[in-house]
């Protein structure tokens, strides 16, 4: 421990970078020129804006960490001081570059690409603290603690930020009610401040599925839903410019998530991040995908013969790994021929085990991309990656067939008693929505329910509206969803 602090005290004798509070003073003329909500009627320069404000954060906490940054270009558009050019849709486009290791060199180039005065950033002393005054007020602190350091005072220094964040989460109650206590209101709070993106939302779902024939718009990103709302909003203006390539859309589900393509369940998936010109892209080739989509039943066949009958899923059941990429069309196909092609080499040369059964179809394989797992998921599926080698893989399956069968078996009995579980918690907790985490596996959903459901009397008055997700932990978004873990106690 006191290598530590010797090492604490040593960096302060630095130069002092710009506190948190500082940094926010000096950009505050910046974000009042790109902030996302000035440009409501302007789609694209709002989801610009709010995607390079969302890296300029990031960036901006790295450096306050004295960790370097990779020199990044960052995309502005500067609201107009002149009210008519902004109705007209007249902005500026800035691309900031920014390669500097200091906080404060950082806020310069900042402040100078878009022609903002540098005076409040240029008025703080950069000043080195006397390192025996900084020494003393250290051990006093500490001694006056019982060996506990105060850090109250340092709340804005990047060197204890970690720590300040550490202590103020132990400081959490560490029990459901205590937290509920504290935080429900402010969930509920957030939740209405959303409530008419919300219902904007549902505006331009109804419009879009009416105007294009879609069946149905998911939303399947990690961003919040305002974000949402600026992706429909982009992609309604993309559908009024150019509405002949929108029909082919007529039919089908649009998905916005973070990849672009046809996904193995042939919905139109757009990368919430990107502009609209790559999305208009993949709608005129809709139909040079679709013909690969058809192509896939005789690939999977390929798989399934050449490995006993086994069935090959599309679909994971459960995957516990958070946010896995989507597979589309024209790359499965590549996977399929890659796994059908290193079996059949197999097969040429040898037979498969003695011990194996002479028909697989109790089985499912999923084929993923060749840096994806070899696994056995909690579902009872075999997760093969498509470069895995032939004798690994047979290893593997030998290995694993009776852990598969057993993980299928309970799978197939708990699935329903999940689904009646989330609709009876949802019902009798008057919640606003119940989702889990993709890590929550079916046993630890179920228990969760079943704890929420014996201590409904409790809980009920203070979850009464709320929008609930079960994962790993004890969080409230910014747009009043309530994370809890699966694990919580009364």
């Amino acid at each position: 421990m006191y290598c530590t602090l010797k090492k604490c005290i040593r960096s302060q004798d630095a130069v002092r970078a710009l506190s948190t509070g500082e940094v926010s003073t000096a950009l505050r003329p910046f974000y009042f020129s790109v902030h996302p909500d000035l440009f409501g009627q302007f789609p694209t320069q709002r989801t610009v804006n709010e995607n390079s404000l969302k890296q300029l954060s990031s960036l901006i906490e790295t450096l306050q960490q004295r960790r370097p940054i990779r020199p990044t270009t960052l995309p502005f558009y500067l609201r107009s001081k002149d009210e008519k050019e902004v109705k007209a849709g007249k902005f500026t486009l800035v691309k900031i570059q920014l390669a500097d290791r200091d906080v404060r060199e950082t806020i310069l180039c900042i402040l100078k690409a878009c022609n903002l005065s540098t005076t409040f950033v240029d008025k703080i002393e950069e000043k080195k603290p006397p390192a025996s005054k900084l020494k003393s007020q250290f051990w006093q602190r500490y001694r006056a603690h019982d060996g506990r350091i105060d850090f109250s005072e340092l709340e804005d220094d990047p060197i204890y930020a970690s720590i300040i964040m550490r202590r103020k989460i132990n400081l959490e109650p560490d029990t459901f009610k205590a937290y509920l206590e504290k935080h429900s209101n402010e969930a509920l709070v957030k939740l209405e401040a959303c409530r008419p993106i919300r219902e904007e939302v549902a505006k331009l779902e109804k419009e879009l599925c009416l105007d294009l024939g879609l069946k149905k718009i998911v939303w399947d990103c990690g961003w919040n839903i305002a974000h949402y709302r600026g992706c429909l909003l982009a992609f309604l203006a993309l559908s009024k410019h150019h509405p002949e390539p929108m029909k082919v859309l007529q039919g089908r589900i649009l998905v916005f998530a973070n990849d672009t393509g046809i996904n193995l369940e042939g919905n139109v998936m757009l990368n919430s991040g990107e502009v609209r010109h790559n999305w208009l892209d993949l709608v005129k080739n809709v139909k040079k995908q679709d013909a690969v989509l058809l192509r896939l039943p005789a690939f999977e066949k390929a798989v399934s013969q050449v490995l006993l009958g086994i069935k090959v899923g599309r679909r994971v059941q459960f995957m516990c790994r958070k946010f896995m990429p989507k597979v589309m069309v024209d790359q499965y196909e590549q996977q399929l021929r890659q796994l059908t092609t290193t079996l059949s080499d197999y097969r040429s040369r040898r037979k498969y085990p003695t011990d194996w059964p002479e028909d697989l179809s109790a089985y499912e394989i999923v084929v993923e991309t060749e840096a994806g797992p070899l696994m056995l998921s909690p579902t009872g599926q075999f997760i093969v990656p498509s470069s895995c080698p032939s004798f690994l893989l047979i290893s593997f399956i030998t290995e694993n067939l009776n852990a598969a069968t057993e993980r299928l078996n309970h799978y197939n009995r708990v699935k329903h008693v999940e689904r009646e579980l989330h609709r009876k918690v949802a019902l009798e907790l008057e919640l606003a929505a119940l989702d889990k985490d993709d890590s929550i596996t079916p046993d630890l959903m179920i228990q969760c329910c079943e704890h929420l459901l014996q201590n409904k009397t409790v809980l009920m008055p203070m979850l009464s509206g709320i929008r609930l997700w079960v994962t790993h932990y004890y969080s409230v978004m910014s747009d009043g969803v309530l994370c809890i873990p699966w694990d919580w106690k009364i």
